[in-house]
């Protein structure tokens, strides 16, 4: 090497050291980080290993990392405050004053939500929401998003916010044949599943001064969507035929009402006709939108699912939110609204400013399996599967759990509301508990309640039962087990 090629080795090894060293005592390291291998290091920056390792190496003299033979090297623990070898101090940890948030971020701040699962799921997990992996149409689904793969574009580009066109035209046939719902495409959006067709609704629709109608108890995480704007929930109670009607509020601030008429969540009840069109007579002389909810309207068992409210409006106040997560699955993110006319141009611009538009290969498999009729031929069958699941789930509850155990909604869709003859404030917890040390996880009703204390503990223990992740033998046995943790406590004082 010559001198001046050493003179540069040098000069790149110091610049490497300082700027390791500067990363570390501000902080954008933290102790015990892992440095970048010499040799990855030495690729990226075009110069030498042996540059790199002396760097590296005077580091280590200083302390700012820790090296061993045959393992990465990490960054050292340096004290706040200490003098570093060029005389200068380390940075010491900052005290962040609390973040100053919009009046949007405060209300979401001072929410509480129900916690995730844990990503480990006990061997019994009854959970709402989930589906099961082996159900997924895997070879239909990996036929039709290589086909749109493969189906070259002339260039990549943003896509239209309001959703490909083949999926809303195959949507609108198919909502036509299914919900009773006659719709063109153009009154179709395309959404990152229900949750945001929800979001879209509270941010379109909703002001801080205004109020909105909900279900008690109902889906708390579009409760929160729609809280978040500041607006004000009216409950009205829901029985076994659904929202009560009757009930509902005469305040002029009403801009909305949100149901789940096809099988009310989480007690399952069906809205009768009467019901129906009293909600949508009052909705006309509120001027309010109902937002409906759709989630799981094509399971239903012994008989065809019943037509959509939105079926039956002919003033454009229904909101109709469908979503594909409970057939296929909720991780496809793949949900869509049919709005009327009047809105389709606000809802467009709204989703075009949020994420500009849903993925564009799953859309497209998503219209292929539909116009093939696989989507439909899926539905079916898994309409079969999920009966055969509730069948054992309702054998096995009136076999292992105690006389007096009620259950609700069973009818349609993929979960059940079990009560139990358990009494006292902490009945629920302790059951959760108890069935946890049998591996079996259930989840309490009283989540869904506007207000947890709403429901008197004098009605039992109740809880939401879904069963269309697990199989006929593991729900068998997952009730088994959940009858042995409820004789465990039936014994004990529960107050």
């Amino acid at each position: 090497m010559s001198g001046a090629q050493a003179a540069r080795a040098n000069g790149a090894g110091r610049r490497i050291y300082e700027h390791i060293r500067a990363q570390i005592s501000e902080g954008i390291w933290g102790v015990g980080a892992r440095v970048p291998s010499t040799r990855a290091l030495a690729a990226e920056l075009g110069v030498s290993r042996t540059t790199v390792s002396a760097a590296y190496d005077q580091l280590a003299a200083e302390g700012f990392i820790v090296t061993s033979p045959a393992r990465a090297a990490r960054v050292a623990a340096v004290a706040a405050g200490a003098t570093l070898a060029n005389g200068t101090r380390a940075r010491p940890a900052t005290k962040h004053r609390p973040a100053k948030l919009s009046a949007f971020g405060q209300r979401l701040q001072a929410m509480r939500f129900t916690p995730m699962p844990a990503s480990a799921p006990l061997r019994f997990d009854f959970l709402y929401g989930a589906v099961g992996a082996r159900d997924f149409p895997s070879m239909s689904w990996r036929r039709a998003y290589l086909a749109a793969l493969l189906d070259l574009q002339s260039r990549l580009y943003y896509a239209p916010p309001e959703g490909d066109e083949g999926l809303r035209r195959a949507l609108s046939g198919y909502l036509g044949r299914t919900r009773g719902l006659r719709c063109l495409p153009e009154q179709i959006v395309v959404v990152n599943g229900s949750q945001q067709a929800i979001d879209l609704c509270a941010r379109v629709l909703l002001d801080a001064d205004d109020t909105f109608v909900f279900e008690d108890p109902g889906y708390s995480m579009a409760r929160r969507c729609f809280e978040a704007t500041g607006a004000q929930g009216l409950n009205v109670p829901v029985d076994e035929h659904g929202m009560v009607t009757q009930d509902l509020p005469g305040d002029h601030r009403v801009r909305l009402a949100y149901v789940t008429p096809s099988h009310q969540f989480p007690l399952g009840g069906t809205l009768p006709i009467a019901r129906r069109q009293e909600l949508l007579d009052w909705a006309r002389r509120q001027c309010a939108w109902i937002v409906e909810d759709d989630y799981d309207g094509e399971f239903r068992y012994g008989q065809h699912p019943i037509d959509a409210l939105a079926s039956l409006d002919t003033d454009g106040r229904v909101i109709y939110v469908g979503t594909f997560s409970k057939a296929l699955s909720p991780q496809l993110r793949l949900g869509y609204l049919v709005l009327p006319t009047e809105l389709q141009e606000p809802f467009q611009k709204a989703k075009r400013l949020t994420d500009r538009h849903a993925p564009v290969l799953e859309q497209r498999s998503m219209a292929a399996l539909i116009d093939s009729g696989a989507y439909e031929r899926h539905v079916r069958r898994m309409r079969r599967e999920y009966e055969r699941r509730r069948e054992a789930l309702l054998s096995a509850i009136a076999r292992e759990l105690p006389q007096g155990t009620e259950i609700l909604g069973a009818a349609a869709g993929l979960h059940v509301v079990m009560r139990l003859p358990l009494t006292g404030l902490g009945a629920e917890l302790a059951l959760i508990t108890a069935a946890r040390r049998r591996g079996v996880a259930v989840y309490p009703l009283s989540t869904s309640f506007a207000t947890p204390a709403r429901k008197p503990p004098s009605q039992g223990a109740a809880f939401v039962l879904g069963y269309a992740s697990l199989s006929s033998t593991q729900i068998v046995e997952g009730v088994r087990l959940l009858g042995e943790a409820v004789r465990e406590l039936s014994g004990s004082d529960l107050d």
